[in-house]
């Protein structure tokens, strides 16, 4: 009777000396998903710049200007003779308002008080954050900013849906020099 304990107990050491192997997935994904995603952004992106295209192409009166930064803009009010915008760090005090590009109010400019905003600091959908460093203080511009440059595929949670393309008249009030540029002056 040993002997079969002692074989049965070689026979396990022999067999559960075997290293283990690797498990393949169930399922092997390719990457569609991704591709699908990257396909609808694109086709999202064209609409929406086709719809801005159309708005610039009837209105003849104003002055539209293509950024680098992949939206449209105009000037309400320029100032030809400042030259200084806004740099990293510059305190802002602006005023704006959000309307789709049908012109129906988001939010109006009496909704939204006047704002401080620390350039490149502080949290702001990235077209304001960019049409900002492109004013001058005491101009108002008018940007026509495709979703990906606003709030993009999931709005602002409250009245901005997914995928809007907005429109925003902004007045850039006053310029402060970061707080650290005043501080280096005062030394």
């Amino acid at each position: 009777m040993k002997m079969k304990y002692v074989i049965l107990f070689i026979g396990l050491l022999l067999f559960s000396c075997k290293s283990p192997e690797a498990r393949r997935p169930v399922t092997q994904e390719s990457g569609s998903y991704i591709n699908e995603a990257v396909e609808r952004n694109r086709k999202i992106v064209a609409e929406e710049e086709a719809r801005i295209q159309k708005i610039i192409e009837t209105d003849t009166t104003r002055e539209y200007i293509s950024s680098a930064n992949g939206f449209w803009y105009y000037y309400n009010k320029k100032d030809t003779t400042a030259a200084r915008t806004p740099k990293f760090g510059d305190v802002v005090e602006f005023d704006y308002n959000l309307k789709t590009l049908g012109g129906r109010d988001i939010y109006t400019d009496d909704e939204i008080a006047p704002r401080t905003y620390a350039i490149d600091q502080e949290e702001l959908f990235s077209g304001l954050r960019q049409g900002l460093k492109l004013m001058k203080e005491g101009e108002t511009v008018t940007f026509l900013f495709p979703s990906h440059k606003a709030f993009g595929y999931y709005g602002d949670k409250k009245r901005i849906g997914a995928d809007v393309p907005l429109i925003s008249t902004v007045t850039l009030i006053d310029i402060s020099e970061a707080p650290e540029a005043n501080q280096e002056n005062n030394n």
